[in-house]
């Protein structure tokens, strides 16, 4: 009989890690976090892990708190003996910087993977990665979850005719195309052009969507500005309505505003991070059942391509 395994969490993720353990039918295990007085933290298992499979549940997005919390953890567990470190990341931070864009500048997704690898874990876990290529950035096995497996039945649900989806860039449109393959649906890509990071200067249109439900699907909302900017150019465009999925809500600065005063029908993500505040327009589907039975099959050898489905 396979030794049950045990799942902690890190401070960023309680909520979701006490629906994941609930969802997988365990509880969560105990531990303890120490501070000094210049903001210095220690984690501390409170209970032994010697010999187990564990599973650390938490996003690593800005400040960089969370990814040292992660970290620690990691190290913490490697010290204790723990025989499997499952580093479980819902949101997996720094992911936009995957690439040399301009000279000078890091790769910081890559150094992110090769410090967690060497902090102690043996396999990740993870969520709608800013770029399907970040994978590689890992020598450990990645599992790479697919947001779609919650969103997909949820879109049906909502029995939209006419429906269209859409990318909100260039960068999407693989996304698009493969959520319009599931949902049998047109798509459209909007092109658009920054000045810097979060501050778009020109957007254009491809395609038609008149009279049409149009679902704009990405993997993260940020300053909500790209959204934004794309719905209300679809509805000038003549679309009957326009809806968002977006998988991780970073949602900084004035997104709520913005997002409040758009012409979005409706804003649906995940609670892959915990800071979301409470909108008319947002509505949070949880990830929870998602990770709990892909650390169940992976922790009991099984299958989980299941998972997968786009």
């Amino acid at each position: 009989m396979v030794p049950e395994a045990k799942i902690f969490s890190c401070n960023q993720s309680k909520l979701l890690c006490d629906k994941i353990a609930k969802s997988y039918g365990i509880p969560v295990g105990k531990v303890s976090f120490s501070h000094y007085s210049d903001g210095e933290f220690q984690p501390s298992f409170e209970e032994s892990v010697r010999g187990a499979r564990i599973f650390i549940v938490g996003s690593t997005n800005p400040s960089s708190e969370n990814l040292m919390e992660m970290l620690l953890m990691l190290d913490a567990a490697k010290r204790a003996s723990a025989r499997h470190i499952t580093a479980v990341i819902p949101y997996f931070g720094w992911a936009r910087q995957d690439r040399k864009d301009k000279p000078r500048v890091p790769i910081g997704a890559k150094m992110i993977a090769k410090i967690i690898e060497a902090a102690g874990a043996t396999r990740i876990i993870t969520m709608d990665l800013h770029a399907d290529q970040i994978q590689g950035f890992f020598e450990k096995p990645v599992d790479h979850l697919f947001a779609s497996t919650i969103f997909v039945p949820h879109i049906k649900s909502l029995k939209l005719d006419k429906l269209t989806i859409a990318s909100p860039d260039m960068g999407g449109s693989k996304r698009a195309y493969a959520y319009s393959r599931f949902l049998e649906s047109d798509v459209v890509i909007c092109y658009k052009q920054r000045k810097k990071a979060n501050l778009i200067s020109h957007m254009e249109l491809i395609g038609d969507v008149v009279g049409k439900n149009v679902v704009l699907v990405d993997d993260m909302v940020d300053t909500a500005g790209t959204l934004t900017h794309a719905a209300n150019l679809m509805i000038e465009k003549g679309a009957k309505s326009v809806r968002a999925v977006c998988t991780h809500a970073l949602l900084s600065r004035d997104a709520y505003s913005k997002i409040d005063e758009s012409k979005l029908e409706q804003l649906i993500v995940t609670d892959s991070i915990n800071n979301i505040k409470t909108s008319s327009k947002i509505k949070v589907l949880s990830c929870a059942e998602l990770f709990a039975s892909t650390m169940y099959n992976v922790h009991h050898n099984k299958s989980i391509s299941s998972k997968f489905i786009v």
